[in-house]
């Protein structure tokens, strides 16, 4: 019980101290963090990588998130946008809910069956995603979040939108990228992340 509640005045007083005003530390983190994708993206590269567009690191849109553990291993098969590889197979890990300019929002956190027998990569999830901006500043088949088991404390997730970035799909053809689930369409304007890759292909 002490450490529920310690946790909850934790997550309390993140919260308030972001809403006052960011650190410069984690907008100087954010400034890095899009220069070293940036720098190592395995698909866009040399001239092209000019391109990349980004929201301005945002504090309104990092936030602790309550974590909801799911027990159901069921298989979900998640369409994609390629023909090679129509549908990809992942299991419901878990889902979070979090208030973004006030209205709550719930996601639902997902993990590869491929990948759970990989030593390298079973600890790996990911949540995708569309929002109000999808199709308009944003790539039109949505986004991505990364994260891993361990980045989820208890029954809360440091969710950072900030981070939001495009799948493959959006710089090049003959990729399949799950498109994010019904479940996943968030009905806010999440104007932080990766925008649309400038460059048509």
């Amino acid at each position: 019980m002490y450490k529920f509640f310690s946790s909850v005045i934790f997550v309390f007083l993140v919260l308030y101290s972001f809403a006052q005003k960011p650190p410069q530390a984690y907008i100087d983190s954010l400034v890095a963090y899009q220069k070293k994708y940036i720098a190592t993206h395995e698909v866009v590269k040399g001239n092209d990588r000019k391109y990349f567009k980004f929201y301005k690191p945002n504090a309104t849109f990092s936030t602790v998130a309550i974590f909801t553990k799911i027990n159901d291993t069921a298989t979900v098969a998640i369409k994609t946008t390629g023909k090679k590889t129509p549908v990809k197979y992942f299991r419901r890990y878990g889902k979070i809910s979090f208030t973004i300019n006030g209205i709550r929002q719930v996601l639902t956190i997902f993990q590869s069956k491929d990948l759970m027998s990989d030593s390298l990569y079973k600890d790996y999830l990911f949540i995708p995603f569309t929002d109000a901006t999808t199709g308009v500043q944003t790539y039109g088949s949505g986004r991505y979040i990364d994260l891993s088991i361990k980045e989820i404390n208890g029954s809360f997730f440091f969710l950072d939108f900030n981070k939001a970035y495009n799948p493959y799909c959006a710089y090049s053809t003959g990729y399949n990228c799950p498109v994010p689930p019904k479940e996943n369409r968030l009905t806010v304007a999440i104007e932080a992340g990766e925008k649309t890759f400038e460059k048509p292909h």
